[in-house]
């Protein structure tokens, strides 16, 4: 078992992945699962495993909410870890036997897929993101989204191993997480920077360019194609949005 370090995981409606997610985490001994509002089975799904901890709260963001989750856990030392991500058994084998450093933080890879196919293009695979850190040292920022850990005056490090990302199930999501990201990036930015319908045009379609051409999702088939889109569709929201909110405070 891994005594040291506390898993935290936000779930909302992810009875298709969190399964895998949590088999996955056995051998922590201390896993919290904070559900935002779940009506799916990811409830019924997180009870069945013993070494889950069940905290059902409120989301307010990607940032405040991952610390909220973290107050919750046992340890000090946090792996944040989405419930439709699962951990290889290289990179549980690293953490076994990891003596961490508290002045660091961890990067992990991540191999991302669309249902079960790997994406190996579009900028979406081998991602390096900061996920495991010490929360008497530091914590998330606050952003709503696009939320990171603060790493001032501290050093990070690649932890050898995968994480598997099993991101979309269909492409309603895509067409979900797109609207849900639009609309915080608008609400989080309102009165802090401008936008206009030509910025919005111009930054989704390089958005869709640079994914499709530059990043070579084209060699991903449709699934490359869908992710270039859905790319352009957000960014266009993004500000669209953004530009709406800001005439509206002008008011």
């Amino acid at each position: 078992m891994i005594h040291n370090i506390s898993v935290v995981v936000l779930a909302k409606n992810n009875e298709a992945t969190i399964q895998k997610t949590l088999e996955a985490l056995r051998k922590f001994d201390d896993v919290v699962v904070y559900d935002n509002g779940s009506t799916d089975k990811t409830i019924q799904m997180a009870k069945q495993f013993s070494n889950v901890n069940l905290v059902q709260g409120e989301f307010k963001g990607f940032g405040w909410t991952k610390n909220k989750a973290a107050d919750f856990a046992k340890n000090d030392w946090i792996l944040i870890i989405d419930s439709d991500e699962v951990l290889d058994d290289k990179l549980l084998q690293t953490l076994q036997t990891k003596q961490l450093d508290t002045q660091t933080v961890y990067i992990l890879n991540f191999r991302a897929f669309y249902k079960n196919i790997e994406v190996k293009h579009c900028g979406w695979n081998n991602q390096k993101i900061k996920r495991l850190y010490n929360k008497n040292i530091t914590r998330y920022n606050d952003n709503d989204v696009h939320e990171d850990i603060i790493t001032q005056d501290l050093q990070t490090e690649l932890l050898e191993g995968n994480v598997l990302h099993y991101s979309y199930q269909s492409i309603e999501q895509f067409v979900n997480k797109a609207n849900t990201y639009s609309t915080l990036f608008a609400k989080n930015n309102a009165g802090k920077k401008s936008s206009s319908p030509t910025k919005a045009f111009f930054n989704g379609a390089y958005s869709f360019i640079k994914t499709y051409f530059f990043k070579q999702g084209f060699r991903d088939g449709y699934v490359g194609l869908v992710i270039a889109y859905s790319h352009m569709v957000t960014n266009f929201y993004k500000y669209m949005k953004l530009y709406e909110y800001n005439k509206e405070l002008e008011k």
